[in-house]
């Protein structure tokens, strides 16, 4: 028999980004439920013994730099609720397929001789760039991460830099990062971290806006390094989930949603697998890609004709290939930058990730992997016993075409060689391992689809205005009182909560003072974006 509850609000999914939702509406006295499908909080945010006893593997994030800096977590201050950041001695090596290694150190001191060893005068240009960031992050930080568009924040970086050179700092985060590279650097080692940077997204290094990424994340891990939540990526999530449960919030997981009700163009609650429905009073909050939100959730008959076609063009990012790894030591390196950082980036010099872009482009499997690597128990003593490692790697595979299994099996092998080619022994080391498909990942986390770790292409065409369809930029929809709260939502993916409290605050100013004029706002540009007319010929969501 179905049963009939209710709250102020309504969260469908527990992923992190959900998670700050709810304890952001939780804080302004809202009663709030969180519904999640899976066996337990957190989305890609957890960490479980996948491998062997006593060896703690992440299943998707790992290393938090944006989380560590996000406004909107700090301001929720887990340390009271038990987050601790650790750091390995140094966030991260790339090594070069001929061994050479380049580190990135927070000392910038010891980046800088790193790049000089590469090239003299590197580690002076890398200087510029690292105190140039340093007058810029705050507000940098702020414009990237707050409500679309970012008025105030991007008025204090022109404020910062002066008209002439905000338009420099444009144009360089438009630029490809193989191209700031060669503009900015004469060696291969700096040039292979903003590159290798870029690649934690699914931008070629090539393509237009992969240095905004690279030099972002480059700069980040010399501020403030790759840290990691002690004891794993969950203790993030079991944070956010002990301060909502402080403030009167729950969280009920093996509860899969099924559908969004709508009513007169309004979403009013939720029905679960089992028939049961929580009635929402005032919002409805979707921490799930938009394409299933509104394809599986809401039903086309409820969107805008024009919403519907956009979806059909939805851009999914690269599928991910994963090995999780249990070793009796820790990995022997032949470089030594890669024995001290936590983040190590395998597979290629520039030329190599030029060509690791260029297959998956053209939806080929890479002859040559460039991988991402994490040294865990470095970076945490907690993740493995004594003396051991708990290690993971991934790469990107073409999101568009299905692998077979042999084909994922000769990866994992390239991937195996790769490591053994820079680490003799490495083999003779592992005590167990676990891979997992992009369809492993999907099983564990359904908003990871064929593990599309980013939920949506970073590609300029799908951020900003354009996030998750051309619109814009914000997380209402065209159901009054539904909002986007994932990342399909602006500003996109990573561990910082944005997409999910840039949700909250809308769901709070429409239920505010001035909700009257802010719901007419969004109407009407919502008729500009969609048409003046939905499916059924009658006014967009507000009638």
């Amino acid at each position: 028999m179905s049963s009939t509850e209710s709250a102020d609000a309504v969260v469908v999914g527990a992923g992190l980004n959900g998670l700050v939702a709810a304890n952001l509406l939780a804080d302004r006295g809202w009663s709030v439920r969180v519904l999640e499908a899976s066996d337990a909080p957190g989305g890609a945010v957890r960490t479980e013994e996948i491998t062997a006893p006593g060896y703690r593997s992440d299943l998707g994030s790992a290393f938090h730099p944006m989380g560590y800096v996000s406004p909107v977590l700090r301001g929720l201050d887990l340390g009271a609720h038990g987050l601790r950041w650790r750091h390995a001695p140094a966030p991260l090596a790339h090594v070069l397929p001929d061994d050479r290694g380049v580190l990135l150190s927070r000392d910038v001191d010891v980046t800088a001789a790193s790049l000089n060893r590469f090239a003299p005068g590197d580690g002076d240009a890398w200087r510029r760039l690292a105190a140039e960031w340093q007058r810029l992050r705050d507000p940098l930080i702020a414009a990237f991460l707050g409500p679309f568009p970012p008025v105030r924040d991007a008025a204090r970086v022109l404020r910062t830099l002066g008209g002439p050179d905000a338009l420099r700092l444009a144009r360089r985060m438009l630029l490809p990062a193989t191209r700031f590279g060669e503009e900015e650097f004469a060696g291969e080692g700096a040039r292979v971290l903003i590159a290798g940077n870029a690649l934690h997204t699914d931008l070629p290094v090539t393509q237009t806006a992969s240095t905004a990424f690279g030099w972002l994340l480059s700069m980040l891990a010399q501020d403030v390094g790759f840290p990691v939540p002690e004891g794993g990526a969950r203790s993030l999530t079991d944070a956010l989930v002990a301060r909502l449960a402080a403030r009167g919030g729950t969280v009920d997981c093996h509860r899969p949603v099924t559908r969004v009700l709508v009513e007169g163009g309004r979403a009013v609650g939720v029905v679960d697998a089992a028939g049961g429905l929580v009635r929402a009073r005032r919002a409805v909050l979707a921490d799930v890609p938009a394409p299933l939100l509104f394809g599986d959730l809401v039903g086309h008959e409820h969107l805008p004709p024009r919403l519907v076609s956009d979806l059909a063009r939805f851009h999914w990012d690269d599928a991910i290939l994963k090995v999780d790894w249990a070793l009796s030591s820790p990995i022997p390196w032949t470089a030594p930058e890669a024995r001290e950082a936590g983040t190590v980036h395998l597979g290629g010099d520039t030329a190599g990730l030029v060509d690791f872009g260029a297959d998956l482009a053209t939806g080929r499997m890479p002859r040559e992997p460039f991988m991402l690597l994490g040294q865990m128990t470095l970076s945490d003593p907690l993740r493995s016993p004594p003396g051991t490692e708990s290690v993971w790697a991934y790469t990107h595979l073409p999101h568009a075409r299905r692998q077979t299994e042999a084909e994922l099996a000769a990866q994992v092998d390239r991937m195996t060689s790769v490591i053994e080619r820079h680490a003799p022994g490495f083999g003779a080391r592992v005590v167990a391992r676990v891979v997992s498909r992009p369809s492993d990942l999907q099983a564990r986390d359904p908003s990871l689809v064929r593990g599309a770790l980013m939920q949506g292409t970073a590609h300029v065409h799908q951020m900003l205005v354009f996030r998750p369809t051309p619109g814009l930029g914000r997380p209402d929809t065209p159901v009054e009182r539904l909002y986007l709260a994932g990342a399909t939502a602006h500003p996109a993916g990573a561990v910082h909560g944005a997409p999910g409290a840039n949700a909250a605050r809308a769901a709070l100013a429409r239920e505010g003072r001035l909700g009257g004029v802010y719901g007419a706002g969004i109407r009407a540009a919502q008729r500009l974006v969609y048409g003046a007319d939905d499916s059924r010929g009658r006014v967009l969501a507000g009638r």
